[in-house]
């Protein structure tokens, strides 16, 4: 039943895992967010903030044409490697500026943006587009807005768009999207363009989608199916339109002027999208020496033989070595799947491992529940069947290790006890029940109390008769010579007892002892839910007989050969005696 509620669990999980709804996504997501390393800025990009202060300054927003011309050279002669605008021009300036500023981006290859749009709009298509295997993949534009002709003629166009993911932040950015036209560059690629100075750009696919983005003289850009990077999100250096210390960097200018660009929310907050377009080129950069962060094509893959092992290894650490050291160590499976996962995202492979995690916990704590449900109810079994025949500290190391308890049993070699009142039938004439219920309990008592004392087990109770075990369930050192004393104890107990009898008016009483030794099925015989522990072969059925032949042998005690053999203590043959079901006579011995 146990197994069968742990493997109801690990297939809700894995199903999940598979299936990755919204919680599972989004713990996935946020852990990612949270392990990605953030990079140091490269130190090649810088942001120029249009400030709210400079806006009014500058008469307000949009600026005449003219004097973003101004601008873009005043920073080309700053020492700038680049000038890309994070901003759409979209209609003609009302100052008749366009010109001048169309010059100015022709100086040295500039980018200036397009705005992703709900409504479908003519398309560009990005020129310099090669294709390394199927044309597959990428994310559908819906629709653009276009810069101007003369703009768009003299720069390069890249479009801005922020796809967000399930929990509406944007962690992953596209570095070209698809459209009726073709393919388009996003902002990030064509600033690559830029920089380097290449015309085109080389997008390689599979039959999964796109692979990665190649452009001259950069590494290769690993990309998910969509053509998607995941944004580090480095923060750049910053500079103003006072300062402009841009010597030798890329320059992306944008505004952080409250109502002209919407802020995107991301797992670093709130951010403008010149802001987001820097730090993917920061990603990218980073690229050229590390890694870059990437979620694999066979990532879900990973995850499943991850859960699969994690899972499985906590539920067997519980479950085959004990209730507190399993949890031990299932604790510390779960510490190093955490670890590994760390590793694995510290090395930019964006494999998750939290759902394994979170999963290792639940199968954990069930596995726990139901185990230590389970030994609590095999340990208040055990002090009920034994509290009343053994020794406490006996009983304690059972409860500790209910594996010497073996279901069905297991072959031992051990000494088995039988008593039995001689003359119970007479006796129970002569007295009245309650009486005789005193009596067989004072009998039963003192017997049990040698029993115990030379740590033997008293297996059952059989109306005035009693079955008792020496060497299991525990080991038991020279346990002949135990039952051989605990006979003997007994004989003094019911001496002591006929005289406490007699000052009450009762009959004495007799116990007729057999004792043998040898091979037998001890252990606990039954079901898993009801069990008995006793002893069942020839050697128990022997010292029945041994206890059945006392009166007729005229002692109180008969000892059969094999426990005669084996003890250290004297004693003397008799004549053999005939035993039921034996076609031979038993030898036996008794005290001197």
């Amino acid at each position: 039943m146990k197994t069968l509620i742990i493997g109801a669990i690990a297939t809700f999980l894995f199903t999940a895992l598979i299936y990755q709804p919204t919680l599972v996504e989004i713990i996935k997501l946020r852990t990612f967010d949270a392990l990605v390393q953030t990079e140091e800025p490269t130190g090649n990009i810088v942001l120029l903030n249009l400030t709210e202060e400079d806006i009014h300054n500058e008469g307000g927003w949009p600026f005449p044409r003219e004097r973003l011309a101004q601008i873009h050279v005043d920073l080309l002669n700053a020492g700038a490697a680049s000038v890309s605008w994070v901003a759409v021009f979209s209609e003609p300036d009302r100052f008749g500026g366009d010109a001048a500023f169309a010059e100015a981006l022709s100086y040295y290859t500039s980018v200036i943006a397009m705005f992703e749009t709900d409504g479908y709009r003519e398309m560009p298509k990005t020129e310099g587009t090669v294709i390394l295997g199927d044309d597959s993949g990428g994310i559908e534009a819906t629709g653009v807005t276009q810069n101007i002709k003369v703009l768009r003629d003299s720069a390069l166009q890249g479009i801005v768009s922020a796809p967000v993911d399930v929990d509406n932040l944007v962690r992953r950015m596209p570095l070209l999207m698809r459209s009726p036209e073709g393919w388009m560059a996003s902002f990030g690629t064509q600033m690559l363009k830029a920089v380097t100075g290449t015309n085109t750009y080389v997008i390689k696919t599979n039959q999964y989608g796109i692979q990665e983005i190649r452009v001259k003289q950069l590494n290769p850009i690993p990309t998910d199916s969509h053509g998607r990077v995941w944004v580090n999100w480095v923060a750049p250096d910053e500079t103003s339109l006072k300062e402009m210390e841009v010597e030798g960097k890329m320059v992306i200018v944008g505004t952080t002027a409250k109502g002209i660009l919407p802020q995107v929310s991301t797992p670093k907050g709130l951010l403008y999208p010149h802001q987001i377009q820097a730090a993917l080129a920061e990603t990218i950069l980073h690229a050229s020496n590390k890694p870059m962060p990437q979620v694999p094509q066979a990532a879900l893959l990973y995850e499943m033989l991850i859960f699969i092992v994690g899972v499985l290894l906590v539920f067997i650490l519980i479950n085959y070595l004990g209730v507190y050291l399993g949890l031990m160590l299932a604790v510390s499976s779960v510490a190093a799947t955490g670890g590994f996962g760390f590793y694995l995202i510290q090395q930019g492979f964006l494999v998750d491992v939290t759902w394994t995690m979170v999963s290792q916990f639940a199968v954990a704590s069930a596995t726990f529940y139901l185990s230590y449900k389970e030994q609590y109810k095999l340990r208040q079994q055990i002090k009920k069947q034994f509290e009343h025949y053994l020794d406490p500290r006996q009983v304690k190391r059972l409860q500790d290790d209910p594996s010497l308890l073996k279901l069905g049993g297991e072959k031992r070699y051990c000494t088995f006890l039988f008593t039995d009142v001689r003359g119970f039938t007479a006796l129970s004439e002569s007295v009245t029940p309650e009486e005789v219920t005193y009596i067989m309990n004072r009998a039963l008592t003192a017997q049990q109390s040698a029993v115990s004392k030379f740590s033997g087990t008293v297996d059952k109770y059989i109306g005035d008769a009693m079955m008792s075990i020496f060497g299991a369930p525990l080991d038991l050192e020279n346990h002949e010579d135990a039952a051989i004393a605990t006979a003997k104890q007994i004989q003094v107990n019911m001496i002591e007892l006929n005289i406490e009898f007699a000052e009450k008016g009762l009959p004495p009483i007799k116990i007729g002892i057999g004792i043998n030794s040898g091979e037998a099925i001890v252990g606990n015989m039954g079901s898993e839910q009801r069990f008995d522990y006793t002893a069942i072969g020839d050697a128990v059925n022997i010292a029945a007989r041994l206890e059945s032949g006392t009166k007729a042998a005229g002692v109180d005690v008969l000892i059969g050969a094999t426990t005669a053999q084996r003890t250290s203590i004297d004693l003397k043959a008799l004549p053999a005696i005939e035993a039921k079901g034996k076609a031979e006579k038993l030898k036996v011995y008794t005290f001197k």
